[in-house]
C-alpha cells in the first residue's frame, strides 16, 4: 500500500488550479505583472503575491473566473490617480475580502467576503488610488483593519 502525504497533494491542486486560472486570462488575452505586497496591522507584517492590474482590460477583468487563490496571494488593482471606485463579482467564482486604499497606502475601506457572482455594487465610499483583492476571510484572519498600511510601489512607500 503506497502512503501519500496531503500536503504535497494539496499544493498539486493548488498549481492546477492556479495553471487553469492563467490559462482562462490567456486565452482572453490579458495577462498580469506579478509583484510582491505587504500589509502592517498591529499584529505584525503580512506578505502577498499578487498580480497587478494596470490597464482597462485588466482592471475590468481582475479574478474573474478564477476557481481558486493561493491563500497568500491577490490582485492589486492601480487606478494611477485618486477615484471612487465601483466593483461587482458577477463573474467572480470566489469570496474575496476587497481593500480599498488611499494614495499614502492607508487602507480606508474594507469590505470583506463579497459573495461570487453578486450583482450588488461594492464601491470605495471614497477616492482610493487602488484596490487590493484577496481570498474571502483573510481581513479577520490577520485582523486587517481601516487605517493600516499596504506598502508596494504604486502608493510610493
Amino acid at each position: 500500500m503506497m502512503h501519500c502525504s496531503r500536503k504535497p497533494m494539496l499544493m498539486f491542486f493548488v498549481a492546477l488550479s492556479f495553471g487553469w486560472s492563467t490559462l482562462a486570462n490567456s486565452q482572453k488575452g490579458i495577462s498580469f505583472e506579478h509583484s510582491e505586497i505587504f500589509i502592517e496591522t498591529k499584529n505584525g507584517q503580512h506578505r502577498f503575491a499578487v498580480e497587478l492590474a494596470h490597464t482597462p482590460e485588466q482592471l475590468s477583468f481582475g479574478l474573474m473566473f478564477r476557481r481558486a487563490l493561493p491563500r497568500d496571494a491577490g490582485m492589486l488593482f492601480d487606478y494611477a490617480r485618486p477615484q471612487r471606485v465601483a466593483m461587482w463579482m458577477k463573474n467572480t467564482l470566489i469570496p474575496l475580502d476587497m481593500l480599498f486604499i488611499d494614495t499614502s497606502g492607508r487602507i480606508v475601506h474594507i469590505h470583506q467576503r463579497a459573495v461570487p457572482r453578486s450583482l450588488e455594487t461594492i464601491s470605495s465610499k471614497v477616492p482610493v488610488r487602488g484596490v487590493l483583492e484577496l481570498n474571502g476571510g483573510t481581513v479577520s484572519r490577520l485582523g486587517i483593519t481601516r487605517g493600516d498600511r499596504v506598502h508596494h510601489k504604486i502608493f510610493g512607500n
